[in-house]
């Protein structure tokens, strides 16, 4: 494939094509109604433009642009489109036209192998292997950023998915970090013991049915959990059958907040103590400060423990990328600023925005919880295991997650939710490799 992906429409196949006519009858409906933004994408001598899904970051993008300027001779100019099904629309549509933006902000993993595989992302091997030589980038994430040995994005952030709990709460009760897995289930006694929800599950917004699901897996067995995601095992496996049938466990327990409990209430409910422990990513720790907690006063954070002492200890990670259209207005400028990304300076101003971990590895996080945690992965060399949402086919992932928000509402049996999973598995995994061949 060439840095621009085009191929001939005889070789394009079925579903592709499927793809690129719903992505053709999305542009006109967007242009139709005025959301092209065709002006804003326009070259600005000075500046690179970035497609961005969360408005929250733009002063983050701004900041981190002015020591990237300082490097390269651009700044960044975020251009938000806060819904989610709008903004990957407009990108889809622009990607191989004049009018997308000069840098896209997108998810890794196999969200990032479909949009690769529909053409138009310039090929940042030389990229990516250049930030390797140095150390800024961890070679495990190659997977995670590439598509036919191609890297076709840069990491944006490094999250890891952890327990967030109430320090004070904590304190109170006398209890300590759980450093394993009968220390974890003491805590969740106690606290459901004095009137306090041990867990926040949530599937609010249908995604976040995903956390419990990848966490008990991999905390079970991070190699099954590995070939799962890879389409080398099966959902009705053992090793998942026992990850939900703890989960299901800690249901009936009165161990989790309902299911309709949402997310963004999660800090809050910390600080009020109503819930002990809140499973998330590392990027909440902002939404922490948002609620007026002090990091390592207020609220600590740990990885959720193995269940079996002798299981190899890993750590979910999330990592959205930065891609480069092949037709960006400005290309030579993105190319530039994508290229000193994970410089240190750069990533020292953008990983305080977000107090959150740099995907550079050699950049401690200024959040002293989520350094903590950097050590923690450092020290205990934790297999870093893609999350769930990007670890297979997006087909496969969105349905899967309707079926484990369906368990949590308790509409099916753990076995039953499995086989439901493991038929989409092989319909889905069926449907990817008929495109890729």
């Amino acid at each position: 494939m060439s840095a621009s992906g085009r191929t001939s429409s005889a070789a394009v196949p079925l579903a592709r094509r499927r793809f690129l006519a719903g992505v053709a009858a999305g542009a006109a409906v967007l242009t139709a109604g005025g959301c092209a933004r065709g002006a804003s994408t326009s070259a600005q001598p000075g500046t690179t433009s970035i497609s961005n899904d969360n408005a929250t970051w733009d002063d983050g993008y701004r900041s981190a642009g002015r020591e990237l300027k300082k490097i390269t001779g651009y700044e960044l100019r975020p251009l938000s489109n806060p819904s989610v099904t709008s903004y990957q629309q407009v990108v889809q549509m622009t990607l191989q036209t004049s009018k997308s933006t000069d840098l896209v902000k997108w998810a890794s993993g196999y969200q990032l192998k479909r949009l690769a595989r529909a053409g138009g992302l310039t090929d940042l091997t030389r990229v990516f292997k250049g930030y390797a030589a140095k150390g800024w980038v961890r070679g495990s994430s190659w997977d995670a950023v590439s598509y036919r040995d191609k890297a076709y994005g840069i990491p944006l952030y490094e999250s890891y998915y952890v327990l967030f709990y109430s320090k004070p709460v904590f304190r109170r009760l006398g209890l300590s970090v759980p450093d394993s897995w009968d220390a974890l289930l003491h805590c969740a006694e106690v606290l459901k013991r004095n009137g306090i929800t041990p867990f926040l599950a949530s599937q609010v917004g249908g995604w976040p049915a995903i956390e419990w699901f990848q966490e008990l897996v991999s905390k079970s067995d991070p190699g099954f959990y590995q070939r799962l995601v890879d389409g080398e095992a099966s959902y009705t496996d053992a090793p998942a059958r026992r990850a939900m049938d703890i989960w299901h466990d800690f249901m009936r327990k009165g161990w989790m907040t309902s299911p309709d409990f949402d997310q963004a209430r999660g800090p809050g409910a910390l600080k009020e103590g109503t819930v002990g422990m809140f499973l998330h990513g590392t990027w909440q720790a902002s939404g922490m400060s948002a609620a007026g907690m002090k990091p390592g006063t207020d609220y600590g954070a740990f990885i959720l423990p193995t269940v079996r002492p002798a299981t190899a200890k890993s750590v979910i990670a999330e990592s959205g990328v930065f891609v480069v259209p092949g037709r960006a207005s400005s290309h030579e400028a993105a190319m530039a600023n994508v290229g000193a990304w994970l410089d240190p300076s750069v990533q020292r101003v953008w990983s305080d925005f977000l107090e959150d971990s740099s995907a550079n590895p050699k950049v401690q996080a200024g959040n002293p919880v989520v350094a903590g945690l950097q050590r923690d992965v450092a020290r205990n060399r934790r297999q870093a295991l893609v999350r769930y949402w990007e670890a297979s086919p997006p087909s496969l992932v969105q349905g899967n997650s309707n079926d484990l928000g369906g368990f949590m509402a308790g509409q099916t049996s753990p076995a039953a939710t499995l086989k439901r999973m493991q038929e989409r598995a092989q319909d889905e995994w069926a449907a990817w490799k008929r495109d890729e061949a």
